[in-house]
């Protein structure tokens, strides 16, 4: 077992040991420095060792104060430099400080006062020993000085690649997380509205031709009949068309195959039947040169001719509609236009209606605008384009 696994988290949580441990092999060194004569050990000189511990006592908040901590440790090391010439321990606390100073410090301030105490450390002991500044122990502490810096900021640098990396990182899976979601909320607005059309459409229409059928039975039996046939078709239709639309939910990805069937413009003669055999008149027209559209394309102007016709035959009171197909040559026009009454409420803007066409169109890149007529009725006009990638359906 790595042994630093276990004390790193202990040390993270006392602050204030890990802060002092630098003192104690300062101490061990400072007095082993004192015992060390010319040619055998002698005594510590408990002196030079007892000022060496009071200028580590600092250290113990090196974390809280780095600045203060390395002003005074410097002036202490400096002063016993000064005072006690053979104690070449002394200005070490201040290069744990120094670098301390460096590690959490801002760059300007570890820099002006490394600088400064390196000049100040090679003045004084240059004086102390009376020797150039350029010799070789007052360069060495030039020296030292200097490195106790720059491995600061170096040690500094490394921890702020470090958290900027993480930062990047939990950005990255908050992003991914949040498009996850995004489409999520997307797949789930659409296979509402996909829902909403189908079980409105058909319902609207089994409904009515119920209350056909429910009127003709006596009167006419054959017709009554006709319409519980319409009434099976709908209502088996609306089954396949539910069936497809949960099966979405179910499936393990998003494969072309995974959608079918998907409803197309040329089943609009169909759409159309049915509610003719509901008794709204539905006439389908196309203009220019029909030219192969993306799925998206025709699906979403299948559903918006559909929630049209169903808005109109439910809520407008009208007994003909038109809905007529214009291809241009980036565009596809759908309108749909009928012929209610002034006084009927608008079949397509009734309910979430318009609100559902305009978000269709909006997902692939077209508009939807829709209002009254002045001579009566209501219309449904989109443009949509015609050139989508399909993998956009």
């Amino acid at each position: 077992m790595d042994v630093s696994m276990v004390w790193r988290p202990w040390l993270a949580r006392h602050d204030r040991v890990r802060d002092a441990l630098p003192a104690v092999p300062l101490m061990v060194v400072a007095v082993s420095a004192t015992a060390v004569g010319e040619s055998s050990w002698h005594e510590p000189r408990w002196q030079e060792a007892v000022w060496s511990g009071l200028s580590c006592l600092p250290l113990v908040v090196r974390s809280r104060w780095p600045l203060p901590v390395a002003l005074v440790t410097l002036a202490t090391g400096l002063t016993l430099t000064a005072l006690v010439p053979g104690a070449d321990m002394a200005p070490a606390a201040g290069l744990v400080a120094l670098y301390t100073l460096a590690a959490l410090g801002s760059r300007r301030t570890a820099w002006t006062v490394g600088l400064a105490a390196a000049v100040a450390v090679t003045g004084v002991h240059a004086a102390a020993h009376a020797e150039s500044v350029v010799g070789s122990s007052s360069l060495l502490r030039l020296d030292l000085a200097i490195a106790a810096t720059a491995l600061g900021r170096a040690v500094r640098n490394r921890r702020d690649h470090l958290a900027e990396a993480r930062a990047r990182a939990v950005r990255a899976e908050n992003a991914q997380e949040e498009e996850a979601r995004r489409r999520v909320t997307e797949e789930r607005v659409r296979i509402a509205r996909d829902l909403h059309d189908v079980v409105a459409h058909h319902i609207t229409l089994v409904n009515a031709q119920a209350g056909v059928a429910h009127h003709l039975m006596r009167a006419n039996p054959d017709q009554a009949f006709e319409a519980l046939a319409h009434i099976k078709d709908n209502s088996r239709a609306a089954l396949d068309e539910l069936r497809a639309t949960v099966g979405l939910l179910r499936q393990p990805d998003d494969t072309p195959g995974a959608r079918a069937p998907i409803p197309r413009l040329a089943d609009l003669d169909a759409l159309a039947g049915g509610l003719r055999a509901g008794g709204l008149s539905v006439h389908v027209s196309r203009t220019g040169n029909p030219t192969p559209q993306a799925p998206a394309t025709e699906l979403t102007a299948y559903r918006i001719v559909q929630e049209a016709l169903t808005n109109t035959h439910k809520h407008a009171s009208a007994t003909r509609a038109t809905v007529t197909l214009e291809y241009g040559p980036h565009l596809l026009r759908v309108t749909v236009t009928d012929d209610g009454g002034p006084g009927a409420p608008p079949g397509p803007g009734a309910g979430h209606g318009l609100i559902g066409m305009r978000e269709r169109a909006t997902a692939i890149g077209g508009t939807v605008t829709a209002g009254p007529l002045p001579e009566g009725g209501f219309r449904v006009v989109a443009d949509l384009p015609l050139s989508l990638a399909p993998a956009t359906v």
